[in-house]
This record gives C-alpha cells, sequence and structure tokens, in this order.
C-alpha cells in the first residue's frame, strides 16, 4: 500500500522601494526595507540582541531567516495586519534553491489544508441562499453516501445509524477519515492510491465522483460522536458543486476570488505565472531536497485538476489569502463588498465541539476547540504559547499558516512550502514577538 505524506495534522506587488538583500550565512538573502515601508517598522524596541534593540520587523526578518539557516524550510515570508493597516512584511530564503530564485511578496504556494477555510465560507454562502441545511444528510447531495457502515478498530463493520450532516461535515465529526494505518483509514487509502495512478496516468476522478466512491467505504465512527481530521473539506467542495450547479473553482471564482480580487488563487498554476510558483522541500539527512510527489489526490498543478480539493487543492499568495482574511476579520465585508452575513462569519469562528469530544483533538491543539475547519481559542492558559481568547484560522501541511485576532483586529500570516510543516516552530516564535509586542502598545 502507497505510503501517505499527511500530517494528522491580482497584481504582482513589487517590494517597498529601496529594498535591499543582506546576505548572512549559507546563501539566506531576505528583504528589508529601508525606506521603513510600514509605519511600525522603525519604532520601539521588541528585544534586546547583545544590548542593542531590535524592532519588530528586524525579530520577524531574524526569525524567518534562522529558520532557513537551519533548513527547517527553504524559505517563507510573513504579514502582519491590523485595524486595515500593514503592520509588517517580511522574508527570507529560496522559492527555488538550485534556481537561486528567492521568495518574494507574490510567491505562489500550495495551501494543502489553509484550502479548508475557504471551502466553508463557500459552504455558509449556500446557506444563506437557502440551497444547503446544515442538517441536510449528505447523501442528499452524494448517493454515495447511502447505506453507510462503520468499521471499528478491529476491523469489524456494522451498520452506521445514519449519513452525516453537513454540520458535521464542517466540524469534522461526521466519521470520515485521511488515509491512515487504521481499517477505515486502509480503505480510504485504497480511494486515494486509485486517484493517483489515474493523475499519473493524465486522467483524473471529477470531484463529485471521486467523493462518491470514497461516501461508499465505511466510516471510523457513528457520525457526531468524536472529532476526527479528514476529507471533510473536500466532500463538501462536492457538496457546493452540486448544490449550485456550478464547479467547485468556477464557485469559488464567482462568489469569493473575483469579489476580494483574489487573482492569484485556484487549483492550478498557468504557465504565465509558474515563474513565481515555489518548489516544496522535504527534510532528510543531506538537509533540503525538492520534494515531487503527491499527497491527498494533489500533486499536478500545471493543468485545471479533474479532482478540485476543497480539503487541500487551492495555491494562493500571502497577499490574496490576507484579503480572504480581512474579509472574516471584518465580519463578511472587504473593501465595501459583503462577501458573507456577520452571522455566518460568527457562525463559523464559535467552537463547536462538546468537552469530551473535544478529547480527541491533537496535543498541539491544547487551548483549542474547533469551529467550522479552524481551530479557534477558548483557554489561553493551555496554548503552547502566547494566545488570545477567540483567536481562530488554519495551517498547511506545507506550512501555510491563518490567525486572526477578531477581539485585536489583528491577522498573521505565513507561507512556506516544506512537508510535515503545519504550524511549525517559526510560526510559533513569529506570534510570540507579535503578540508580546502588541501586549506592549508596540503595534
Amino acid at each position: 500500500m502507497q505510503a501517505f505524506a499527511f500530517v494528522s495534522r491580482r497584481e504582482r506587488l513589487p517590494l517597498a522601494p529601496g529594498s535591499t538583500f543582506l546576505r548572512i550565512p549559507f546563501g539566506v538573502r531576505f528583504c528589508v526595507a529601508s525606506d521603513g515601508f510600514s509605519r511600525y517598522n522603525n519604532q520601539n524596541s521588541v528585544h534586546h540582541k547583545g544590548g542593542h534593540p531590535m524592532s519588530l520587523h528586524d525579530t520577524v526578518t531574524a526569525i524567518l531567516a534562522a529558520a532557513v539557516e537551519n533548513h527547517e524550510c527553504a524559505g517563507a515570508n510573513v504579514l502582519i495586519r491590523r485595524h486595515g493597516e500593514e503592520v509588517l512584511y517580511t522574508q527570507a530564503g529560496m522559492a527555488n534553491i538550485a534556481q537561486k530564485r528567492p521568495i518574494q511578496r507574490d510567491s505562489i504556494f500550495r495551501l494543502y489544508s489553509q484550502t479548508k477555510p475557504v471551502t466553508a465560507a463557500a459552504v455558509m454562502i449556500l446557506v444563506e441562499r437557502g440551497l444547503i441545511d446544515l442538517m441536510d444528510s449528505v447523501d442528499k447531495y452524494l448517493p454515495g453516501f447511502r447505506n453507510p457502515k462503520v468499521v471499528d478498530h478491529r476491523g469489524c463493520i456494522t451498520k452506521a445509524n445514519r449519513a452525516p450532516w453537513i454540520m458535521e461535515l464542517l466540524g469534522m465529526t461526521a466519521g470520515l477519515c485521511y488515509p491512515d494505518g487504521d481499517p477505515a483509514g486502509q480503505y480510504a487509502a485504497r480511494v486515494f492510491e486509485d486517484a493517483h495512478e489515474q493523475i499519473k496516468a493524465g486522467a483524473g476522478i471529477p470531484t463529485v465522483e471521486f467523493m462518491n466512491r470514497l461516501g461508499k467505504q465505511p466510516l471510523s465512527f457513528q457520525p457526531g460522536t468524536h472529532w476526527r481530521y479528514s476529507t471533510c473539506a473536500d466532500v463538501l467542495g462536492a457538496v457546493v458543486e452540486v448544490a449550485s450547479g456550478m464547479r467547485f473553482g468556477d464557485f469559488l471564482r464567482k462568489e469569493i476570488f473575483e469579489p476580494l480580487g483574489m487573482v492569484d488563487t485556484a487549483f492550478f498554476v498557468p504557465e504565465s505565472k509558474v515563474e513565481r510558483f515555489v518548489t516544496c522541500y522535504e527534510r532528510g539527512e543531506n538537509g533540503l531536497t525538492p520534494w515531487l510527489g503527491m499527497n491527498l489526490a494533489c500533486g499536478v498543478y500545471d493543468r485545471d485538476p479533474a479532482f478540485e480539493s476543497g480539503g487541500a487543492g487551492l495555491v494562493s499568495t500571502l497577499e490574496d489569502y490576507g484579503r480572504f482574511a480581512d474579509m472574516m476579520l471584518n465580519r463578511g465585508i472587504w473593501n465595501g463588498k459583503r462577501i458573507l452575513s456577520a452571522k455566518s462569519v460568527e457562525f463559523l469562528t464559535t467552537p463547536q465541539l462538546s468537552d469530551d469530544v473535544r478529547r480527541d483533538l491533537w496535543d498541539s491543539l491544547g487551548g483549542y476547540s474547533y469551529g467550522k475547519l479552524c481551530r479557534v481559542c477558548v483557554d489561553p492558559g493551555q496554548v503552547a504559547g502566547l494566545a488570545m481568547k477567540d483567536e481562530y484560522g488554519w495551517d498547511g501541511w506545507l506550512g501555510s499558516y491563518y490567525a486572526n485576532f477578531p477581539n485585536e483586529g489583528m491577522t498573521i500570516l505565513s507561507m512556506q512550502n516544506t512537508t510535515n510543516t503545519g504550524t511549525s516552530a517559526m510560526v510559533r516564535k513569529v506570534r510570540n514577538a507579535v503578540l508580546a509586542a502588541m501586549s506592549r502598545g508596540e503595534i
């Protein structure tokens, strides 16, 4: 059986005028704007190194540069916004090491699981229009989910009480799973293996057909009884396709990407933008090497895919995703355009799990509950780092990261493309520096 690398877990914007590249060991390059491109850049020290104060911009840049130097990632960038204004942007490292092509502000990254919050927003657009009911059984849209079964850890199969609801898909309590080593995960793995073979042959399985095939596999538990990170968002992408009568990607483009001006966000990278597409890397004994594999039926980006993965398929830029984050932070409005109602944003970012079900969350999510395809902070004291109540967001397998702090009007965004990363140590250090600076009134 194939091993899956899943962790259970516009316009091109120029650099600021006067930017220079400084060289540090290991050939890392990072951009420092000499004109103070943010009103925050050159004021207030964040910490002292060797007795010299460092600005927040310098601190965050140093964190990124150290991660690159230590081969934690090939390259990364970070964008911080607060109250509608940019606090800082910085970058370090390479988009392609062999070509010596540095990370830029308009570099295009694979989002993997950071696709999920976008899918959740798409679902709520259709809920608002009366085309989806959150209590709908998924088999109303995808007949492959009719007469579902459950397989336990011993491989024993029994009848499920019912098919999952849309609400349970949004909360990852549907009983679905990603390819894994337990019996349910092995059933899912066979479906993905077949999809991978078809993609390699130049074909692919269309979104709705793929999810109907997945629906015929046994669930890992009775719907609503546990939390398990899974293909729920992929299934929701197919539901959006059926309910809207449009391809999932077309719906996202019409209802979210075009209104927000997210011109570099899609399920593939056209030839005209390939030079901005970041190479993926994996860590090994010889440092970082290019990763050329396929994960979760995502891995071919030079053409419009048959399967548009609502859980892992999008590519985007820091700037594009920042617009989506701004829309969520502004309770559904961006630049005067309403994408979602304030009530829908509130619904998506409200914790859904009971105390019993919350015990199923990963240890890395200590202090968090789960909303609808996003984490939500409920107890900052249990988070392994500085945190704030009601913060929400998500990350991706290759290291993309998004966090909104609604009580402070702030967003932290980061992009990198290194396998098995998720919320990395680099991101946690950036969070700590930013939240500490904010608590001192420096931003």
